[in-house]
């Protein structure tokens, strides 16, 4: 059942206190903490120089952060380890953004969780970058998401925090990978939080026109029903419930137009969440809302569309109470009944949880964006976007300010206390706070057992999605599960399974992957071919499915002369392709069968294709390209090579190197005609010193190619791998591209 932090019994004691995930043990922003002889330092026992729009998190003695420092190429994020006690660093490990739209410093706006069973730490990057970290700092696994399940980037650059809950690690992005996958959506994608092997992809929200920004919103959990389920918000105006152990999506109650991007409160029998977009029943923008979560999870009807999917929708008759109030990105407290939210106009209000009724309001400064208040001992801590923090008496009937501090840079990230310490981020500094006392109390931390597995009722694959390079091969772990997707147990190597291709009744394209099992493990041959489809794995009466993807090997080429062509003059690209069905399409061109950019999503206007693996690395990328368009306005069409953009940029009629415009960005002059075929050539080097450069030419089809790079880019700190793909940007999806001859080969001496 749901949790609160009122009605926990206190013990006073002399462990050592945790606040291991950004929203700590309540989920809601509350610490477990009361002090006797409670006095707040204003002067920080310490500081260090590093920016953060993030929040830090304890556990075990150890601070952990998540950070950036550096400009332009050499901007990086950094995770940090400290001792708690002096907050000396002791480890970090660094990571650059590359193929991302953020702009300006929109970096680590988020944080770090830590894994109290095994003391890993979990990031996700502001590019999807997921990475689990031991204690010491040696990487265990990482994931690109990016170039590995199409992960789509917004010029916010709002990351959020991985949520870990049992074995699992859960993180929001929205995405556009393929199959069913494939159309763009605000999905969870969840890993096996110690191999980093994919468990489940859920798609609880809609599309278009819904879906208009991403969401940060982080899961919260709870058992109820015999499930193990998560609440969060979404980038298409959701609040949705989700099966926590499989994806299955439950409900979903329909906001707006646009983002929930708070993590929302769980309150016994309602879930309490605020926008600030476009309401989808009334003119208003903003609102504050609880809905009751239904009695009967098994039993949740409601519209579902069959185009958009999603989950079941709740009636509006659902929503318990709502306040026209606006609030973006900042996540509310909750405590002894009373709700404490931050508006976007700087306002702190107090609501009653039950009636929605708001009891009083202070206001504060005169904006507030991304951070969140919390709770402890009677006082709330905010930090504020101007870098004003408070400490403020909530106790009596009306708040009293006690400290008002002025902090250098802004107050974007949230803050954590732990062990009568308040730790906050600002665009500047990292900040060390001291709560004076004469004895710490802690209340018991909640207990919220998982659910008891059921009769075993089905199979899942880990990982339930594979990539394979041709050639290779991988062990599939199958467990059977009760209906709610619990854990019973993992079969054993010598118990009888079958595998046989499967291809959905639903599925547009069948196909098929070009791969074989010999027992549990999955290969393929050194000539596979790009290839995706799915598997259907039976023991006894229970069965599951496994996705999959086969990629080829380096080298190889596409010139798309084989497709076939449908009654529509257009067919396919290869499914394997990440995301490729819904950005580009085969068509005929010039007498030619060629890759052309689809202009019917404005969501794919700029439009990022993967073709090989992320762990490619030391080739050579070249195509025929071609921009549509006039002369005052034509498309951008390019390359990918190692996490690398390159491009021909119509307008500025200039060939361009790039991983993040604002980071990294070399251009040279090119006159580019429209209409017209050039060859793009492009290829990167490393150095054993972990640099590297980047090169590229361009030059009319079928003259000869140019002796000399047209443009090169040496980076100090060069990407060392990434997958090899296509780029094409279409502005307001207006300007078609087009490729041809795409080739991928080993780099030449």
């Amino acid at each position: 059942m749901a949790f609160g932090a009122s009605g926990i019994a206190a013990e006073a004691d002399q462990q050592q206190g945790n606040w291991s995930s950004w929203r700590g043990a309540l989920q809601n922003g509350v610490s477990l903490e009361s002090y006797e002889g409670y006095q707040f330092n204003p002067e920080p026992i310490w500081t260090d120089g590093i920016a953060s729009q993030g929040a830090p998190v304890i556990f075990n003695g150890r601070l952990y952060t998540w950070g950036y420092r550096g400009e332009g190429p050499d901007l990086v994020e950094v995770v940090q380890a400290r001792e708690e006690a002096t907050g000396k660093v002791l480890w970090e490990q660094t990571t650059h953004d590359f193929m991302s739209d953020t702009i300006y410093d929109r970096y680590t706006i988020g944080a770090v969780s830590v894994d109290e069973e095994t003391e890993n730490i979990i990031s996700a990057t502001a590019n999807g970058i997921l990475t689990c970290y031991s204690k010491e700092g040696e990487i265990l696994w990482r994931v690109s998401l990016i170039e590995r399940f199409g992960r789509l980037t917004f010029p916010n650059a709002r990351a959020g925090a991985p949520a870990i809950d049992g074995d699992i690690v859960i993180l929001h992005a929205v995405t556009s990978y393929w199959g069913a996958d494939g159309p763009g959506r605000d999905r969870f994608l969840a890993f096996d939080k110690n191999t980093g092997d994919f468990r489940w992809s859920s798609t609880p929200g809609v599309g278009a026109p819904f879906l208009k920004d991403s969401s940060f919103s982080s899961p919260i959990f709870e058992t109820r029903d015999g499930k193990r389920v998560f609440y969060a918000g979404t980038g298409c105006g959701n609040i949705v419930c989700v099966n926590a152990k499989d994806g299955t999506p439950i409900w979903r109650f329909q906001l707006c137009v646009g983002g929930v991007n708070v993590t929302p409160l769980l309150m016994d029998d309602m879930v309490y969440a605020i926008h600030g977009t476009e309401n989808i029943d009334s003119t208003e923008s903003g609102r504050a809302v609880a809905v009751r979560i239904p009695e009967d999870l098994d039993a949740v009807g409601g519209e579902v569309d069959p185009e958009a999917g999603g989950a079941p929708r709740l009636p509006a008759s659902a929503e318990a109470w709502r306040q026209p109030l606006e609030m973006f990105t900042s996540s509310a407290t909750y405590h002894d009944g009373k709700i404490y939210q931050v508006l976007k106009i700087g306002v702190l209000v107090c609501i009653d949880a039950a009636s929605g009724e708001v009891l009083w309001e202070e206001k504060l400064v005169n904006s507030q964006l991304h951070a969140s208040l919390i709770y402890a001992d009677g006082r709330l801590y905010i930090p504020t976007q101007p870098g004003v923090f408070f400490v403020i008496n909530v106790t009596g009937d009306k708040p009293v300010i006690e400290h008002r501090l002025e902090l250098e840079g802004n107050s974007i990230g949230s803050p954590c206390l732990c062990n009568g310490r308040v730790y906050v981020h600002t665009t500047k500094k990292l900040y060390a706070f001291e709560i004076k006392n004469t004895g710490i109390t802690r209340a018991a931390p909640p207990v919220d057992a998982m659910p008891e597995p059921g009769p075993p009722a089905k199979l899942m694959t880990v990982p339930s999605d594979v990539l394979l390079v041709a050639g290779q091969s991988k062990d599939i772990r199958v467990l059977v599960t009760d209906a709610n997707g619990n854990v019973i147990r993992t079969l054993a190597d010598d118990e009888k399974v079958a595998w046989e291709t499967f291809v959905p009744p639903t599925a547009r394209v069948k196909s098929t992957m070009d791969a074989s099992f010999s027992g549990n493990t999955i290969s393929t041959v050194e000539t596979a071919k790009d290839s995706a489809g799915a598997w259907k794995v039976t023991s006894g009466d229970l069965s599951g499915i496994l996705r999959g993807r086969v990629v080829q090997n380096i080298p190889f080429s596409v010139d798309f002369e084989e497709t076939e062509l449908g009654d529509d003059g257009a067919a396919f690209p290869p499914l394997s392709w990440i995301g490729a069905r819904l950005k580009f399409d085969v068509r005929e061109h010039d007498g030619s069968k060629v890759l052309a950019k689809t202009l019917d999503r404005i969501l794919f206007q700029r439009s990022l294709t993967f073709i090989g693996s992320p762990e490619s690395s030391g080739y050579t990328v070249q195509a025929d390209v071609m921009t549509d368009g006039n002369r005052r306005t034509k498309s951008v069409v390019g390359l990918i090579n190692q996490r690398y953009i390159i491009s021909l940029v119509g307008n500025a009629n200039i060939i361009e190197i790039n991983s993040n415009p604002d980071r990294v960005q070399q251009t040279a002059p090119f006159p580019i005609s429209a209409n017209k075929w050039y060859t793009l050539k492009t290829r990167v080097d490393l150095a054993e010193d972990g640099s590297g450069v980047v090169r590229a030419k361009a030059w009319p089809k079928g003259e000869p190619e140019p002796e000399a790079w047209t443009v090169e880019f040496h980076h100090k700190e060069a990407h060392r791998n990434g997958s090899p793909g296509i780029f094409g940007f279409s502005p307001q999806s207006m300007k078609k591209v087009y490729v041809d001859n795409f080739s991928v080969t080993p780099n030449e001496n």
